[in-house]
């Protein structure tokens, strides 16, 4: 006698034979894929490979041209992207999020007091600071003067204080030096530690692999590869570059 059947959990996010481009170039053929809850994801491929878009994709900043986009179970590949921003899914896209002319301290103030309140921004603050030591350190320092890497973590900073469900980390490691990559990388550690589900968008595997639990291959726009990162094996070496 067998015992009843169990009932697979839903995706937090799923995506089904979406294809997207832009005006008539095509990007992403029929891509399938999918991220428990509380699991990271690791979306790897050289560059033009299609990451960058389904990271698009899943915050609605792009829409796909067939397919489908689910978050935990609820279709929103038709959702405007605050509206998608709204269940819990945010977007840390490649590049510097900041206002250049505000001081470090001014630009978190500015983003925790729209999120948590006058109140609760104080807290919010600290937390930053001890998230991001170098930070707290130059406080007072007008963001446009940082580094490539200290605008990262300042944008960053903006996002895991308060962590969403799903964070979608758009090529963190590009061009950073590798001392602020550890940095990083070991906050989006802590960050999954707590819960978030995380789909991390990469063009190198070095950290990635570190912390996801399964990978998916993009070459030409299509899955190559999907499964535990444990089975990833020897294709890192001849489908993703590795830095000079």
């Amino acid at each position: 006698m067998t015992g009843p059947s169990r009932i697979p959990p839903v995706p937090l996010l799923e995506l089904r034979d979406v294809s997207a481009g832009y005006g008539p170039f095509r990007a992403i053929f029929d891509v399938s894929l999918e991220i428990a809850e509380g699991k990271v994801l690791a979306l790897l491929g050289s560059n033009g490979a299609g990451k960058t878009t389904i990271a698009r994709i899943a915050s609605g900043l792009v829409r796909p041209t067939s397919g489908e986009v689910f978050f935990e179970g609820v279709r929103i590949d038709k959702f405007r992207a605050y509206r998608i921003a709204r269940l819990g899914i945010v977007h840390a896209p490649e590049g510097r999020s900041v206002f250049a002319s505000l001081s470090v301290e001014e630009n978190l103030v500015l983003s925790f007091r729209r999120e948590f309140g006058r109140r609760g921004a104080s807290a919010a603050l600290d937390r930053a600071y001890e998230l991001f030591p170098r930070l707290g350190e130059r406080r007072k320092q007008v963001a446009g003067t940082l580094s490539g890497g200290e605008q990262r973590m300042l944008s960053l900073a903006r996002v895991l204080v308060h962590p969403p469900r799903l964070l979608i980390a758009d090529e963190l490691s590009l061009g950073l030096a590798p001392i602020i990559i550890d940095e990083v990388y070991r906050n989006l550690a802590a960050v999954r530690d707590a819960g978030t589900t995380l789909l991390l968008v990469e063009q190198y595997v070095g950290h990635a692999l570190q912390i996801a639990d399964e990978v998916a291959v993009l070459t030409k726009g299509t899955v190559a590869f999907r499964g535990p990162t444990d089975d990833l094996g020897d294709l890192s070496e001849w489908l993703l570059p590795t830095p000079g």
